[in-house]
């Protein structure tokens, strides 16, 4: 029978059954710093997005395990300025929030030499469209929002008016109109004592006022700590338990587990969604979930033993998948999906969309620029994967390439590109590992269209060729090692897609793409 009869008849069976299991990360790839929000029995999620644009994907689920993108939240310059931004700065810890029929999504802008800017946006519908930024003068990384029963609303960060003081958790009322501040912001909790106390969320809960935060910094030693208090601007009392949530010391291939946030099920039933991440690190940071039951004395107990695994053997909410993506994107819409992304803001003219094709003019600016290529992207979300495409170009200069990216930074990344030597086209495979850029492979085009093709697992990007329909030829294979986050440092997964550049020229060429390819294998 076909893969569709199987999809409904499980599909039908779980909007009536509860599964006793179900796999991390619920969300692959680069989407990290989760935060959730429930409106009845929908369920809404944003994850950091630091460079690429647009930013802040939002996703909805019915179930907490089978999340769709329903959008970006920051789709327009005028929302999320990137220009000049370095890999890993830009927005940071998003929280998602609903109250009174609206949304509300609060964030950091960061860009190197500035003040941190907070500010949020608001919708009354999750897809959008957003508001531009309400400003909030408070400083640090990480804010969220909180309204008490009284009607007041409080916004939290990790810093008080400016950068320089004390790293701990400061709380400010704010009006929620404007973002002015109604109260100095006042340090309310320094943590257990790991180092950078961030990504604090507020709730109530049976007259106390609980403070989870992140503490340990984002890698192996990341942890979820949570006070609470009687009164909102505190003392807060440090869990016994701390911390709830971390696998620093666990045997699991789950890493760096942190960055939560609290959420109550329809049923009644809690839950956290949190990052973490598997190695080599290339995927980036990844979306986790863990069942949260609360003890006698009104604590947190995080999946029974407070860490999390890759595979939880844990009753669920009753399933509702979504139907399976396609795996191609065929560019007959006039817009591209949710998932594509580009670095910083893109410069619109160099990109274009008719008759099923994708039309990319490379700029003057390449990957390794602190600038915006001509460059369009999707995250990587498996380890093993097949991204191919089907491209048209023919260079007319020298220094006009287009083809694949996969790119970790603007100083990490590998490229599967078509150049022109004299009367010749190439086509390269290029790696530049910071200040080391080098050719790994190149063969001889005939004239024509040429399928490209990267194959992923967890040793290698292997680059192929195809042309006339002939069986696929290896160019080159790259070690994914050099590109994982151990190496480069930073906050981000790997981005794969379409790259044109005429490397300090505007390009006289322009590149056609008929199909994008992306299918992942599960580990």
């Amino acid at each position: 029978m076909s893969n569709k009869f199987y999809f409904l008849v499980f599909f039908y069976i779980s909007i009536f059954l509860k599964l006793s299991a179900y796999n991390n990360p619920v969300n692959t790839g680069f989407y990290p710093d989760p935060s959730i929000c429930r409106v009845g029995d929908d369920y809404y999620l944003v994850n950091s997005t630091f460079e690429y644009f647009p930013g802040v994907p939002i996703f909805h689920s019915k179930d907490l395990i089978n999340w769709q993108q329903i959008g970006n939240v920051l789709d327009r310059p005028s929302q999320l300025p990137l220009k000049n931004t370095l890999p890993s700065d830009g927005i940071y810890a998003p929280t998602l929030r609903y109250h009174d029929g609206i949304f509300y999504m609060v964030v950091t802008l960061v860009n190197s030499g500035q003040e941190k800017q907070n500010f949020y946006v608001t919708s009354t519908n999750p897809a959008g469209p957003w508001s531009e930024p309400i400003f909030v003068n408070q400083s640090g990384i990480d804010p969220s929002l909180f309204w008490d029963e009284d009607g007041k609303t409080y916004f939290v960060s990790n810093r008080g008016l400016t950068f320089n003081t004390e790293r701990g958790i400061y709380q400010s009322g704010i009006d929620i109109k404007t973002g002015k501040r109604l109260t100095e912001p006042k340090l309310i909790w320094k943590g257990t004592g790991g180092n950078y106390p961030e990504g604090p969320h507020t709730y109530k809960k049976d007259g106390f006022y609980y403070l989870l935060i992140a503490e340990g910094g984002t890698m192996y030693g990341h942890m979820v700590t949570i006070s609470r208090s009687k009164n909102i601007w505190g003392p807060y009392e440090s869990c016994p338990h701390n911390p709830i949530l971390s696998n620093r010391n666990a045997y699991e291939k789950l890493y760096g587990t942190g960055h939560g946030d609290l959420i109550q099920a329809h049923d009644g039933s809690w839950w956290m969604v949190h990052l973490g991440f598997r190695t080599p690190q290339v995927l980036g940071r990844e979306t986790c979930l863990a069942p949260v039951k609360w003890s006698e004395e009104g604590w947190p107990i995080v999946n029974n033993n407070g860490t999390n695994s890759l595979f939880n053997n844990t009753e669920t909410l009753p399933l509702k998948p979504f139907p399976a993506k396609s795996v191609r994107e065929n560019f007959n819409s006039a817009k591209l999906g949710h998932e594509w992304i580009s670095l910083r803001n893109p410069e619109m003219r160099n990109y274009s969309i008719a008759n099923g094709f994708l039309s990319l003019a490379g700029s003057k600016y390449t990957i390794y620029d602190l600038e915006s290529p001509t460059f369009i992207g999707r995250r990587q979300t498996n380890f093993n994967f097949t991204a191919t495409t089907l491209i048209d170009f023919n260079p007319k200069m020298e220094n006009e390439q287009a083809g694949l990216l996969i790119e970790m930074t603007n100083r990490f990344h590998y490229q599967f590109v078509i150049s022109k030597s004299g009367n010749k086209r190439f086509l390269k495979v290029i790696y530049t590992l910071g200040d080391l850029k080098n050719l790994a492979g190149e063969v001889v085009l005939k004239s024509g269209l040429v399928n490209l093709r990267i194959i992923g697992d967890k040793k290698n990007y292997t680059f192929q060729f195809s042309q006339d329909n002939e069986p696929f030829q290896t160019v080159g294979k790259l070690n994914i090692q050099f590109l994982s986050a151990e190496v480069t440092g930073g906050y981000n997964g790997v981005v794969l897609g379409l790259y044109a550049t005429g490397n300090g020229l505007e390009s006289t060429s322009t590149a056609v793409y008929d199909w994008f390819d992306y299918e992942g294998m599960k580990e």
